[in-house]
C-alpha cells in the first residue's frame, strides 16, 4: 500500500502532570538536508536527551527537529532558604539608598519579601516517583511525535496536489515542444531560403542542393528529441514517485534537476522563438516544482 508524502514543516505539543512536577514538550520541524535534531531541555533531565533522540530518529527520516521540554516543580512544602548571594545584593543597595537620601531601612520582612531572596527547597525524588516522571515525560514526546506526524503527512497531502499539476504542466508544455511546427526540417528549409533571398535580393546564387545540405545540419543543430523523450522519461519517474509516496524528497529533487537540465538545453537548441517562450514557460515551471520539493522528506 502507498504510503502519502510527507512535508519537513510541522509543530505539536504535548504535557501533562506527574510526581509533583508539572511538565511540557514541544517540538518543531523545519526543511533539511538530513536529520538534525537539537534539545531544549530543563536542567537536570539532560539524562533523557538521548532516549529523546532515539525516538525521533525511529519516526523521521528528514528534517531539523528542535524538542523543547520544560519542567515546573510544584510546591511541595519543602524547608525555606535564604539566597546570600541575593540578600547580600539587597542589603548592599539599601546601604546605597540610604546614604543619598537618608531613608528609614526597611524592615527584615520586607527583605524577606523581595523575589529571589527567600526560596524553597524541592524536597528529594524518590527512585519510583522519577521513574514515574520520566515515563510520562517520554509518552508525552510520544504523543507530540505522533501529531508532529500527523501535520506533516497532511502538509504533504497538499504538497502532492501541487506537485501533481506541475509535473502536469511539465508534461504538457513538452507537448506543445514536441508538435512545434518549427521543428520540422521543411520549415528550416523555407527559413534559410528566406534569408538567403533577402542578402541576395534576387534568390540566386546558392544552389538549391546546398540550400538543402545546410538546412539538414541546422535541423541536426536544433534536434530536441533526445530532450523531449528524457523529460517524459523524467515525468513518467516523478508520477512514480508521488504515487509510491514515503520518503522520496531526495529523490525528487534529482528529478527537479533533471528536469531543469533538459529544458536548458532546450531553450539552448531552439531554432524558433514560440520553441524558445515555451522553454522559458518549462525553467519557470520546473522553479515551481523544486521550490514545492525542497518541503517533501
Amino acid at each position: 500500500m502507498a504510503q502519502p508524502l510527507s512535508s519537513m514543516t510541522g509543530y505539536a505539543r504535548a504535557g501533562g502532570v506527574a510526581s509533583g512536577v508539572t511538565f511540557g514538550v514541544e517540538i518543531k520541524s523545519v526543511n533539511a538536508r538530513g536529520l538534525d535534531s537539537r534539545m531544549r531541555l530543563t536542567p537536570g533531565y539532560d539524562v533523557l536527551e538521548s532516549e529523546f533522540r532515539r525516538r525521533i530518529a525511529d519516526a523521521i527520516t528528514r528534517g531539523s527537529i528542535t524538542l523543547s521540554l520544560n519542567v515546573e516543580r510544584q510546591a511541595d512544602g519543602g524547608p525555606l532558604l535564604v539566597n546570600e548571594a541575593a540578600l547580600a545584593t539587597v542589603i548592599a543597595a539599601i546601604g546605597a539608598i540610604n546614604e543619598r537620601l537618608h531613608t528609614e531601612p526597611p524592615t527584615a520582612t520586607g527583605i524577606l519579601a523581595l523575589p529571589g531572596v527567600l526560596r524553597q527547597q524541592d524536597t528529594a525524588m524518590d527512585e519510583d516517583a522519577e521513574a514515574a516522571l520520566h515515563a510520562a515525560i517520554l509518552g508525552a514526546v510520544d504523543t507530540a511525535l505522533a501529531d508532529l506526524l500527523a501535520a506533516r503527512k497532511a502538509e504533504g497531502t497538499r504538497l502532492t496536489a501541487v506537485l501533481s499539476t506541475r509535473i502536469d504542466e511539465i508534461a504538457a508544455l513538452a507537448k506543445l515542444a514536441e508538435d512545434h511546427p518549427g521543428r520540422s526540417r521543411e520549415v528550416i528549409l523555407d527559413r534559410l531560403r528566406q534569408q538567403v533571398a533577402e542578402l541576395t535580393a534576387a534568390g540566386s546564387g546558392v544552389a538549391e542542393d546546398r540550400l538543402a545540405q545546410e538546412a539538414l545540419l541546422l535541423a541536426t543543430k536544433a534536434d530536441i528529441r533526445e530532450e523531449l523523450d528524457r523529460l517524459a522519461a523524467h515525468v513518467a519517474s516523478a508520477r512514480h514517485l508521488l504515487a509510491a509516496g514515503g520518503p522520496v524528497g531526495r529523490k525528487l529533487d534529482f528529478l527537479s534537476q533533471e528536469f531543469n537540465r533538459e529544458a536548458n538545453t532546450l531553450c539552448s537548441k531552439s531554432n524558433a522563438v514560440d520553441l524558445t517562450s515555451i522553454g522559458l514557460d518549462l525553467k519557470a515551471v520546473i522553479d515551481q516544482l523544486r521550490e514545492q520539493v525542497q518541503n517533501i522528506e
